[in-house]
């Protein structure tokens, strides 16, 4: 399986950039986000930096990868995914309009 990691740039050069989670460095291809500057959260995924994150997307995404990792070694999930407990899922717009519109398969 393959997973994002939400990663700070360190280093620019080009259309690649150095980043970190402080854990692991990579080496990303930017050419999907654009140049961006340095200290930007990018979700990096094979080797490319796939989407521009904020600090609190970063640290939520960090947080849940943290939580998965403690139950596949036997540890609780704990607060892993607070951001998702004690509310109604939400469905995503193209999703939404169409169950308001009444369709119930795809």
């Amino acid at each position: 399986m393959c997973v994002g990691i939400p990663l700070r740039i360190t280093e620019v050069n080009g259309t690649n950039a150095i980043a970190t989670d402080g854990a692991r460095t990579e080496v990303l291809d930017l050419s999907l986000v654009g140049t961006q500057p340095i200290g930007t959260w990018v979700l990096g995924f094979l080797g490319a930096a796939r989407d521009v994150l904020t600090e609190d997307e970063a640290e939520r995404i960090g947080a849940a990868l943290a939580g998965l990792e403690r139950v596949m070694a036997g540890g609780a999930l704990g607060d892993a995914f607070a951001d998702l407990t004690g509310r109604e899922p939400v469905l995503p717009p193209h999703l939404a309009a169409a169950h308001a519109a009444g369709k119930t398969e795809a």
